[in-house]
């Protein structure tokens, strides 16, 4: 099975948050997101339309606004500057990037009730289908807490904090490291 870390800044904290931003990459467990295959391994990221996001029924809260206001210049530009794209058409793009990876992955996000959950969310509010099955939906979060402090490997951060393909790249290399470090 093929993996991929999932990460969405967003405009909320609940289910159906209004999605700024996708960002993914594939990995495999255990190994490395980038060493591991002779060529680059897949990516995906996109920038949402916010408005679009609220057309489709997406929900923007103020404490949320008021934390992005609180972020580094350098995550506010990666997310809200530049092109984006209406959600239902960024979704159709993710949904053909999972699809070129493999027809069974499994996704990965950081937390039980966030990633994962929003972004079906956000399928569901613009009427496309869910590219992977809801038996495949992981929880980063929870693998990456079963370790006890002393023995969690060092967090190394790749890129820009809150840039959604930078955060899925350093989940899924930090999922590796514990995934070692759990010998599984």
């Amino acid at each position: 099975m093929k993996h991929i870390m999932l990460d969405l800044e967003t405009m909320g904290h609940g289910n159906n948050a209004a999605i700024a931003a996708i960002g993914a990459c594939e990995f495999n467990l255990p190994g490395r997101v980038r060493e591991h295959w002779e060529a680059k391994p897949a990516e995906f990221y996109q920038k949402v339309g916010l408005e679009s996001s609220v057309k489709a029924g997406m929900q923007i809260d103020t404490s949320t606004i008021l934390w992005w206001m609180q972020q580094s210049d350098e995550a506010r530009k990666s997310t809200f500057q530049g092109e984006t794209m209406p959600l239902g058409d960024a979704l159709h793009e993710f949904s053909k990037w999972i699809e070129s990876i493999d027809k069974d992955v499994a996704v990965w996000g950081n937390g039980a009730t966030f990633d994962n959950v929003i972004i079906r969310s956000a399928f569901k509010a613009v009427g496309l289908p869910v590219p992977w099955s809801f038996r495949n939906d992981k929880c980063y979060r929870t693998v990456a807490n079963l370790l006890p402090k002393e023995r969690q490997p060092v967090f190394e951060r790749s890129g820009t904090a809150h840039n959604a393909l930078d955060d899925a790249i350093t989940q899924a290399v930090y999922l590796q490291k514990v995934w070692k470090e759990l010998g599984l």
